[in-house]
């Protein structure tokens, strides 16, 4: 299966130090890749260099190569407002936006000027909250504050306003760790549900969720990708000492 990111020796620096060492790894098109390991280790910021979210944060530094559809993100001419629509990313805490649920949805297709009619508008919203799993949810009262849905229905909501804008990849920063064990199996549902659809990249603290959702897994340990294969084999016979004992509850 083809690749859609390839990572070649990346190298990141917060300042000085050095928070991700010679990482390599490819995230294949129309699967799930997880990446799991403890705080700490570099999960998030690696996430974060895959849309160049990092650029954010003063004083970071990036070595090595990310090619996207076999072009370097890193190039001079990427157009980063445009990476990060192709590259889309769902964040640890649910983040709507404080108005109504309708308008969440709606606004990132009317901020990249696409042609919106009074009939089209509606029609886009309906079908990126179901592709969410959220339209039978919310369909009488998309007026309403988005504010005050559940969490868990709130992290939907994110997840279809990334929808929205067409990406071809989602990024998912622990989806689940503010939400409860319920809405953490409707948003697990929903990840595997998009899969054919989107290449997705999830970090989880829980190993459990890494061996429901992923196909592939990456195991970190302290900035470094001790691991990396198919979830099944990593899980059951990983082939680093690093792996097994945190698999196994023994680091960690």
């Amino acid at each position: 299966m083809a690749a859609i990111l390839q990572i070649n020796h990346l190298n990141f620096y917060y300042g000085q130090k050095m928070a991700l060492h010679d990482i390599s790894m490819d995230i294949l098109r129309h699967q799930v890749t997880a990446l799991i390991g403890p705080s700490g280790c570099g999960k998030s910021t690696f996430l974060r260099c895959l849309n160049r979210m990092n650029d954010t944060i003063h004083g970071t530094r990036v070595e090595g190569e990310i090619l996207f559809e076999g072009v370097e993100i890193h190039a001079p001419e990427t157009d980063l407002p445009l990476l990060r629509q192709r590259i889309g990313m769902v964040f640890q805490k649910p983040n709507p936006f404080p108005k109504s649920i309708f308008e969440n949805v709606a606004y990132g297709p009317r901020i990249l000027g696409e042609k919106l009619t009074k009939n089209t508008l509606p029609n886009l919203v309906e079908e990126n909250l179901r592709q969410a799993a959220l339209w039978d949810e919310v369909k009488d009262q998309l007026d309403q504050n988005a504010l005050s849905l559940s969490l868990g229905q709130q992290q939907r909501l994110c997840i279809a306003r990334v929808l929205a804008v067409h990406p071809e990849v989602i990024l998912m920063d622990e989806p689940c760790s503010a939400l409860d064990p319920i809405a953490t199996e409707r948003v697990e549902e929903l990840i595997i549900e998009l899969k054919p659809i989107y290449s997705i990249v999830i970090v989880t603290h829980n190993m459990q969720q890494a061996g429901r959702v992923s196909d592939n897994t990456g195991l970190f340990w302290l900035g470094e990708l001790v691991e990396f294969a198919p979830t099944d084999q990593l899980f059951t016979r990983p082939k680093q000492k690093i792996s097994e004992d945190y698999l196994t509850g023994r680091m960690g």
